[in-house]
């Protein structure tokens, strides 16, 4: 498993030992940079147009001569757009227009290789990309010699009943796994286990076992033979090829430990220079004119984050270093016991002495972590020096010796000296809670934020100034900042809110403060880096299947069941019965004049009924039209109008 290798180009990223590759953080970017540049826009559009953002940036540098990858592109491309004074609406579609001039925003800053910000943004993606805790790297590690030696156990693990000659090609298979699988030397050396560990003679037995008992026996084979290997190693009896890991490490650890105290000395010195220089502009502004063009805080933000990076790694070595001194005393102590069980004995149970082989391997093996961790972790502090190299070009020795003529430079630990004995007043506060360390448990366990880092310079001054935690720490809707000095904390105190603010718009002007400050509960709709890479790494990661089973009890507490309870009121009554046994028992009664003759009574009453009667009927009849007509109404011949009534009406009787 490789651990780290030549330093990358500028501008290159490399993969972790079993991270995940450029392309796949590039889509992670890619959905990230979605959700702030075209909320506005469909989804499928929206993928499209940043794809083609991103492309269209990586061809024009690459055709400027410099090489960049998709998630550095896509990291630029967003800070271009948190960028307010680049007057990107984040709440409307993006026009042609808008997409060329972010183009060229984003080309233009790529090419830059003078400006601190870019190597800034450069070394965050490669550590975000690289780094990896212990216990990942650890178990990436053992993944990957499981992968080696898969075939070698597949072959092994699947072979049946042969011919002799197919038995002796097992046989050597098996030798070669189990000298393999410990890293111990020479895959042609078989003694340790022709002799005495697994005779040629056992094969049989072997072959006859089940696919899962023969991988745990190769895992024990393997074990014990490394274990005889260092032992035969620690009396001079063979294992010249085995390297001395502790003394090794006894050499290396140290070493590695001076170096990055070296650069993280140096790192520090350039960051009390440069913060001196951006406090001089600030008190004396005809400084201004002077110091402006330079980019003091671009550089000061650079080597304040190559100084956060060599502290994780610095952590992990002196980690190991404890570890390593752990493992020399029981790596000891296993030796001896092992030398006074087997020394002057001419035969010994296996059962008796096993155990102290394989712990002896295990230990070994601890101490084969511990080399790949340390490799690691020099390798990586290796490859951050290219990401200072600017420093020393912006800002040569003698430059910074002339600039810093009639400015008092004090480091961080200084600062806080000057402050210790300064303590805000908690009465002077009304609704701000204040914590101190010797009123609070766990004080050193806070989670700062801002790194640390004051948190009304960072706003304000544009600085980052290293917070003094004696002065107080001030507790703001369940968050814990840290202040400079008291003055500074007394301003932050009286409007958190607005200082807050102040110092999530320097964040959008600097982008590499994202990461720096860890800002990213500032910026939901932002996933950060270590997120976006575990996701990723944990989505390659091949799915491990095996069967598996689990037994659920019916009742997990002590059963509490009455087993005389009866619901039944018949078994009830036999039960009774059966307890009175009333065929051995005499009835006795008594009859009292009260209760002579007396019985339940019941009376039966019937309500009345509902009744109805007819008293009349109801009759109609039909009354005929009356039909009267009058005859000579047109007049005739004669002068005189005579007229004649027709009754023509039907009688009552007809109807």
């Amino acid at each position: 498993m490789a651990t780290a290798g030549a330093a990358p180009a500028a501008g290159a990223e490399r993969a972790a030992p079993g991270g995940s590759g450029v392309g796949t953080l590039a889509e992670v970017s890619v959905t990230r940079l979605r959700h702030v540049c075209l909320a506005s826009m469909s989804g499928q559009r929206t993928q499209s147009v940043i794809k083609t953002i991103i492309r269209q940036v990586g061809l024009e540098c690459a055709a400027q001569g410099q090489s960049h990858s998709e998630t550095l592109v896509a990291f630029m491309v967003k800070a271009v757009v948190l960028d307010p004074r680049n007057d990107f609406n984040m709440d409307r579609i993006l026009t042609e227009n808008d997409m060329q001039d972010l183009i060229q925003l984003c080309v233009t800053r790529l090419l830059d290789t003078t400006n601190p910000s870019l190597s800034t943004i450069k070394m965050q993606v490669y550590f975000d990309m690289n780094y990896v805790n212990r216990d990942e790297l650890l178990s990436e590690q053992k993944r990957v010699l499981e992968g080696k030696l898969a075939p070698v156990v597949r072959a092994i693990t699947e072979s049946g009943p042969h011919a002799q000659e197919n038995m002796e090609n097992v046989y050597q298979k098996i030798v070669t796994y189990a000298l393999l699988s410990s890293g111990l030397g020479s895959p042609t050396d078989i003694e340790a286990i022709r002799e005495s560990v697994f005779p040629q003679t056992e094969m049989s037995t072997f072959i006859s076992l089940s696919k899962k008992d023969k991988e745990q026996q190769l895992k024990n084979l393997a074990v014990v033979v490394s274990g005889i290997r260092l032992y035969n190693k620690q009396c001079q009896k063979g294992g010249s090829s085995i390297d001395d890991l502790p003394d090794i490490l006894n050499e290396a650890i140290p070493l590695a430990t001076q170096t990055l105290d070296e650069r993280l000395h140096s790192c520090q010195l350039l960051a009390h220079r440069y913060t001196a220089l951006l406090e001089s502009m600030l008190e004396k502004p005809q400084r201004h004119s002077q110091l402006g063009s330079l980019k003091l805080k671009e550089a000061l933000f650079n080597v304040r984050q190559y100084e956060a990076f060599l502290c994780i790694l610095q952590s992990g070595i002196i980690t190991s270093a404890r570890e390593v001194e752990s493992l020399n005393v029981q790596f000891e102590a296993a030796m001896m016991v092992l030398k006074n069980t087997v020394e002057d004995k001419t035969s010994i149970e296996f059962k008796e002495v096993f155990p102290l082989f394989m712990e002896l391997s295990n230990l070994w093996t601890s101490f084969q972590d511990e080399m790949l961790l340390l490799s690691f972790l020099t390798n990586m502090a290796d490859d951050l020096q290219q990401f200072l190299e600017i420093q020393s070009q912006l800002f040569p020795e003698e430059m910074l010796t002339s600039l810093l003529e009639g400015v008092t430079v004090k480091s961080d630990e200084e600062r806080m000296k000057e402050t210790m004995g300064t303590k805000v007043n908690v009465s002077d506060f009304k609704n701000q809670e204040w914590l101190f360390p010797e009123t609070t448990d766990n004080f050193d366990q806070l989670l700062i934020q801002y790194h640390g880092f004051c948190a009304h310079s960072i706003g304000v001054k544009g600085i980052t100034l290293q917070g003094n935690p004696a002065i107080g720490i001030l507790k703001h809707k369940e968050k814990y900042y840290v202040f400079s000095s008291k003055e500074a904390a007394y301003l932050f105190a009286q409007n958190p809110d607005k200082f807050i603010q102040l110092n999530v718009e320097k964040a959008k002007q600097y982008a590499e403060l994202i990461q720096l400050l860890e800002l990213h509960h500032q910026f939901e709709y932002l996933v950060p880096h270590a997120q976006a890479r575990n996701a990723s790494r944990s989505s390659l990661k091949p799915p491990r299947k095996h069967d598996s089973g689990t037994q659920t009890d019916t009742h997990i507490l002590p059963p509490t069941i009455v087993r005389s309870y009866e619901w039944n009121e018949w078994e009830l009554r036999r039960k009774a019965i059966k307890l009175a046994n009333l065929r051995r028992k005499l009835t006795h009664s008594t009859q009292t004049d009260l209760s002579h003759m007396r019985r339940e009574n019941f009376t039966q009453v019937y309500l009345p009924k509902d009744a109805s009667t007819q008293t009349k009927r109801d009759n109609s009849c039909n009354v005929p039209k009356p039909q009267i007509f009058l005859k000579g109404l047109r007049g005739g011949p004669s002068p005189t109008t005579h007229l004649v009534t027709v009754d023509l009406t039907r009688p009552l009787d007809e109807t």
